[in-house]
Order: structure tokens, then sequence, then C-alpha cells
């Protein structure tokens, strides 16, 4: 018993790394996509897919490679540390990647639309593109088997009595949904 509530302590623990590191994440792309540049001149809105991705090919592979990855990490760290905020170790990995890269996308969005009343800063699809794509690489890359160590690790710890990783999840779902007996309210009749 001792050794599920230090389980318990460590996934809370985790989880609350998660939210800490995702605020900080959140805060330094703000400071960097909403604040203000001073620029000679600027570049119209970009509504077209794909299209700034094809000049930035044209500056050339390392100008590219530069661009091109700064589009796709800006975000990518949002497609693990979301999942880590969640602290869900059993979940459908398709449900996962769907609600990961839902959020990265709407946030990419938000953060697109933000920038039209930011001095030098102007929309761009092809951004809400590249990081959106970040964000889907990184949690495919890392989430799916970080998720299958943490639940081995879970199983070693708790011994091989604790079963299978369907009974486990069982399990929490009976304890979770297990809130004890639905209360009964006595009829009183209606006064005259």
């Amino acid at each position: 018993m001792q050794r599920q509530g230090q389980g318990g302590s460590a996934a809370i623990r985790f989880r609350a790394a998660g939210v800490i590191l995702l605020l900080a994440h959140l805060l330094l792309v703000a400071w960097l996509t909403l604040r203000p540049l001073d620029v000679v001149w600027v570049t119209a809105t970009n509504l077209q897919p794909l299209a700034g991705i094809k000049a930035d090919l044209v500056l050339g592979p390392v100008e590219a490679a530069r661009r091109i990855g700064e589009g796709l990490l800006l975000l990518a760290p949002l497609g693990i540390l979301l999942p880590m905020a969640g602290g869900r170790l059993f979940v459908s990995p398709l449900a996962s990647l769907a609600r990961t890269v839902t959020a990265g996308a709407l946030l990419s969005l938000a953060i697109e639309l933000l920038q039209t009343a930011v001095p030098g800063r102007v929309l761009d699809v092809d951004s809400l593109l590249l990081n959106t794509a970040g964000v889907t690489l990184a949690h495919l890359l890392v989430v799916p088997a970080g998720r299958a160590r943490l639940r081995r690790r879970q199983r070693t710890a708790t011994g091989p009595a604790a079963g299978s990783a369907r009974q486990q999840r069982g399990a929490l779902l009976r304890d979770d949904a297990s809130q004890g007996a639905t209360p009964t309210i006595s009829r009183v009749g209606i006064a005259p």
C-alpha cells in the first residue's frame, strides 16, 4: 500500500513539473513572438500555404534550414509538455496525439492573430503549419515511448501482484467511478 502512495506522489510531482515547464515555455514563446520589432520594412501577410516556405528555400539551404527549423522548434516542446501536464499514463495514443496537436494548432493560431496587433509582425500561415508540424513530431517521437517506459516503471514498482496494464486500468476506472451509494431523498407531501 505504501508503494502505491509513493507512486501517486511521484505522478503528482511529474505532473506539477509538466505544468511549471509548460508555463515557462509559454512565457518564453510570448516574449519571442509578441514583442515589437524595429524593422525598416515588413513583408506582406502570407495567407497562401507553403508560399513562405518556398520563398525560404530560394534563399539557400542554410538560411532555409534556419527559418524552417525556427518554425518547427518554436512550439515543439508543447508536444511533450501538454501530455506531461495532463499526467495520464493510460490513454489512447491517437487521442493523445489529436488533443495535443489540436491544442498546439490553436495556440499557434492565437499567436499569429495576436501578432497582427504588434508592430513589425505579420500573419503567416506557414508559421502556423510549421509550428503544428513541430508539435506533432515532438509528440510522436517522445510521448508514446515515454509513457510506455513510465508504465513499465510503475508496474515494477508495484510488483508482479499488481497484474497486467489492463487490470490496472480497470482498477483505476473503478476507483474513479466509485463514489459511494447514491443518496435518496424521501418524498414529502405538498402542503395545502
